[in-house]
């Protein structure tokens, strides 16, 4: 896990926190939910998630692969062949990302209906 220079407010050690910093960002989840199914290379992933650039997804996968959440595995062809899969670690964490997917869905739901109906939901 990388060392924060400013936490989220939780106190030191605070698991919450610790769980944000290795799933927290805009494209780290959605890379382990496509890891879900399987291994990927990098341009699979990268057809997958058309708003990511090269950059961003190469920086979020290196950080999940020192956090020991992906897998990198190289393979010694010309041209050169790479793929990323979840560890056994990593895949802990499958049952937190399909609930993301499934709260995502109902989000979604929710917000196209009118706001009267959705002060009876709160």
């Amino acid at each position: 896990m990388r060392n924060r220079k400013s936490g989220y407010g939780c106190p030191e050690g605070c698991p919450v926190e610790g769980t944000l910093d290795v799933i927290g960002g805009k494209w780290k989840g959605v890379i382990l939910f496509h890891l879900i199914d399987g291994k990927k290379r990098f341009n699979q992933l990268r057809k997958l998630m058309p708003g990511v650039t090269q950059r961003m997804l190469t920086l979020q996968l290196r950080e999940l692969e020192k956090d020991g959440v992906v897998q990198r595995e190289v393979y010694p062809v010309v041209p050169p062949k790479v793929e990323y899969s979840m560890t056994e670690f990593g895949r802990t964490l499958e049952p937190i990302i399909l609930l993301m997917r499934d709260w995502g869905e109902n989000y979604k739901k929710l917000t196209k209906k009118q706001p009267s109906e959705m002060k009876e939901i709160n």
